[in-house]
């Protein structure tokens, strides 16, 4: 590992490694993908899957039936039920807490705010299934927009380039959240499919799930058209130690990033004896030498990155001074692993520093809002004047028009000569 000592010199040239590039070619690539899905439809998918996949997928066969569902709970082993039970029962509690509510406050002169949260009525989920099918990745999307009300879920997995078929595990997990509708198309043809709508796939109001980088390109050029989770890249993770910590539990969990195509593993220490340490034992990523457990939560901050291990002496002190981060996992024994698949939280997480300004996936994401605004004529009276001083400087007649027509019934309307009509 490369050793750097602290300084926001050193933070530029980490933040270089985690930032999400756009690169020309990508964007092109990926643009002419989307709109060509958009203009031709299941015959650009078909085109695309044979093209990028390798496999030819017959029209009706790009969603999965019935039938391959059923089989494939013949194909896993009888162990594996119970398991998921018990993970998507965490996953399950955590997010049931999450929920926002519905309020209303009652203010002054019979003014009522307040705002309603409904439910999305359909999402787009995509599930990764290049290197490895992540069968974690389906209920850690699924279960948020469950627990949020959706009322339909259409899962998108790219097929296997040998047997064009769907991995079993995902086929049974979806089908036990209740996912009816699954479809064997991967990559930017995938996200164009459920942003744009085909005679196949009905489109979609919202996208989320992680991808390579025709996935996550796809996502921020339809964005607009649909929303998105959010805009993640590889996956990363940052270690906050002190002299109590275990080298070997940090060996083993930044090299378990290497696993992930351009993961990236950093290690912030005040140690140098754990430098001295490290060092030799992991080829990629970074060490940042710190002074303190000051700066190495400043450090942290600035990184703001996917997953944050802290193992320090206080891990908890140490935990609640990081602001910027997807997911914090506090003390020697939660690594980043049991975020990944059994915890609760979703994996589905903010990288690249985007955790200054994105969250994890929550519930909430499957949720949009309206606002509710009630006043009568008392409380609307005593704003009148303001809101007319306000429509004076923006020049905007007629919103001060519309003001005034709520008064017209026992005065004309200021400045207009119009009276309220009758009737």
């Amino acid at each position: 590992m490369q050793v750097i000592q602290w300084d926001k010199t050193a933070l530029r040239r980490i933040n270089r490694e985690l930032q999400i590039s756009v690169d020309k070619a990508l964007f092109k690539k990926v643009n002419r993908i989307l709109w060509e899905v958009k203009d031709r439809g299941d015959l650009a998918i078909r085109r695309f899957t044979r093209e990028f996949d390798g496999i030819d997928v017959p029209l009706k066969r790009l969603r999965v039936s019935e039938g391959e569902i059923n089989r494939a709970f013949e194909k896993v082993s009888v162990q594996f039920v119970p398991i998921l039970k018990l993970i998507t029962e965490n996953v399950r509690q955590y997010y049931e807490k999450d929920l926002r509510k519905s309020f209303r406050i009652k203010g002054k002169d019979g003014v009522i705010l307040g705002k309603n949260y409904f439910p999305m009525n359909r999402v787009g989920i995509y599930v990764p299934g290049g290197q490895a099918p992540l069968v974690s990745t389906v209920y850690m999307t699924v279960i948020p927009a469950k627990v949020a009300g959706v009322k339909e879920i259409a899962l998108a997995t790219p097929p296997n380039r040998e047997t064009g078929e769907i991995d079993p595990h995902i086929l049974v997990v979806a089908n036990l959240l209740g996912v009816k509708e699954i479809y064997r198309i991967g990559g930017a043809q995938a996200v164009a499919a459920m942003a744009f709508g085909t005679r196949t796939v009905p489109k979609v109001d919202k996208i989320a799930g992680p991808g390579n980088p025709y996935v996550t390109e796809a996502k921020r050029q339809v964005f607009g058209y649909v929303g998105i989770d959010l805009i993640a890249g590889p996956s990363e993770v940052c270690i906050v130690a002190d002299s109590t910590a275990n080298p070997n539990y940090i060996t083993c969990d930044l090299l378990s990033q290497t696993e992930h195509f351009g993961g990236l593993g950093v290690l912030i220490t005040s140690s140098a004896k754990l430098v001295e340490i490290m060092r030799r034992r992991v080829d990629s990523g970074f060490i940042l030498q710190v002074k303190n457990m000051d700066e190495a939560c400043d450090a942290a901050n600035e990184i703001a990155p996917e997953h944050i291990e802290i193992m320090t002496e206080k891990a908890r002190t140490v935990a609640g001074r990081i602001t910027n981060a997807g997911s914090v996992f506090v003390g020697h024994y939660s690594p980043t692993v049991i975020g990944d698949y059994i915890a609760g939280p979703s994996h589905v997480l903010p990288t690249a520093g985007t955790a200054r300004y994105f969250s994890a996936l929550s519930a909430s994401d499957f949720i949009k809002s309206t606002q509710i605004i009630e006043y009568n004529k008392e409380s609307l009276s005593r704003v009148r004047d303001h809101v007319r001083k306000l429509t004076e400087i923006e020049g905007l007649v007629l919103h001060r028009i519309s003001l005034e027509a709520r008064f017209a019934d026992t005065e004309k309307i200021k400045d207009t000569g119009i009276s309220e009509p009758k009737g």
